[in-house]
């Protein structure tokens, strides 16, 4: 028995051997729904990922809050809502509240350090305790502190990536760097977090300096900022703190009851909301094309075979004439078509993890792959050998061997 299915598994590898062209055919239509496949897999294992880190990033005991209301977005309405007095009133009455950040940032700017320059820089400004409030550690140097906001120091924390930049692996601390044309003194380095923003964007692209000397420095608006962070004490009572905090809010901010918020609140829980709205999207998305994509390979093959059977009639009617078992012709296509998927499957993932990459390089997708993609990938093309290899492999195994020799399959 052993030794039969050996012959009839032999036969099977030469017949997809002897059928280049035929084979070049399935293994291309196979191919393609498998990288189909295999993308969704490893782009939903990298929204994951990405969920993960930026929940970590984030934090869940904190909050933050923008000025304006983001659902809304009504023409003209005011974006900077936050005052110095909210800042000040959550710090002090709100339960819960141990951490007050206020902020505002000023994009594309340039930094120079020697003969180095680097462009489109992310300026934040803010009060104490940067890399305490948003749980990011500090590599060297110290924090920004409450005196040098008081007295508009010229004092700056680089992130990774400005300090890569513009001292290489030399420290930045105790160095004067050049924002827009003003000198700065380096006081501490941000630690490599190696997270991409919301858009896109390098977190670890920035510069941190006081306050007031961003404002001053840039003339703006000294009364309002544009977010705000606040750190709570127990992460279990978010979802109170929340509302306590978005109550304080309107109630400072003179909102009647019918009116909506002029204001935006983020927590690490709406963070995995829109996260998972994109991941099921994506999910949806590439799902759909990946079921066509397999169906169409799957199509491929069967059509592909179909006419295999009726041209190899008289190689099939021979076998059969000469004792061949229906089950063992059977099993000689399916061996055929399950060698062509297994290698459309290994082909098609190879194609999914390339277009994988190349669309996580534009920052389109994240992709994260896991041996969980490499089993689907061979487990969905051999089902596809299976499923759309039957109906050829019982065609082939029903045909008249008296008709087959006489080439009528």
């Amino acid at each position: 028995m052993i030794r039969t299915v050996t012959r009839v598994v032999s036969m099977g590898l030469e017949a997809v051997w002897a059928f280049k062209l035929r084979s070049v055919f399935v293994v291309l239509g196979v191919a393609f729904g498998i990288a189909s496949l295999t993308l969704i897999v490893t782009a939903v294992d990298g929204a994951n990922r990405k969920a993960v880190e930026m929940v970590e990033m984030f934090g869940p005991d904190a909050a933050l809050v923008f000025g304006g209301n983001f659902q809304k977005r009504a023409v003209g309405m005011r974006t900077l809502t936050l005052s110095r007095e909210d800042a000040a009133r959550i710090r002090d009455s709100l339960p819960g509240a141990y951490q007050v950040l206020p902020m505002r940032s000023k994009g594309g700017q340039t930094v120079k350090a020697g003969s180095r320059n680097y462009q489109d820089v992310q300026i934040v400004g803010t009060t104490e305790n940067y890399a305490q409030a948003w749980n990011w550690p500090l590599a060297e140097g110290r924090d920004i502190t409450a005196e040098d906001e008081r007295i508009g120091a010229k004092v700056a924390i680089l992130g990774e990536t400005p300090a890569r930049e513009l001292f290489g692996d030399l420290s930045p601390v105790g160095k004067v760097v050049y924002i827009s044309d003003i000198p700065f003194q380096v006081v501490g380095k941000l630690a490599y977090r190696g997270v991409t923003s919301g858009r896109g964007g390098d977190v670890d692209n920035r510069i941190i300096i006081p306050l007031s000397t961003l404002v001053q420095r840039y003339n703006m608006d000294r009364q309002y900022f544009r977010a705000l962070r606040v750190k709570f004490v127990e992460a279990e009572h978010m979802g109170a703190y929340t509302e306590n905090l978005r109550s304080l809010l309107r109630h400072l901010h003179h909102l009647a009851p019918e009116e909506d918020d002029d204001f935006t609140i983020l927590t690490a829980d709406e963070v995995l909301k829109f996260l998972s709205m994109f991941k099921g999207g994506l999910t949806l998305f590439l799902g759909v094309t990946a079921g066509i994509a397999v169906l169409v390979g799957g199509f491929v093959l069967a059509n592909l075979f179909s006419i295999s059977v009726s041209e190899r009639a008289e190689e099939i009617g021979l076998k059969k004439a000469m004792g061949a078992r229906n089950s063992a012709i059977m099993l000689q296509f399916l061996v055929e078509a399950c060698a062509l998927t297994l290698l459309g499957g290994v082909l098609g993932l190879f194609l999914g993890l390339g277009l994988g990459q190349f669309l996580s390089r534009l920052d389109i997708l994240t992709i994260q792959f896991s041996w969980k993609a490499f089993l689907m990938a061979l487990a969905g093309s051999q089902a596809v050998g299976l499923i759309f290899g039957l109906k050829p492999a019982r065609q082939a195994a029903s045909l008249d061997p008296i008709q087959a020799l006489r080439g009528e399959g």
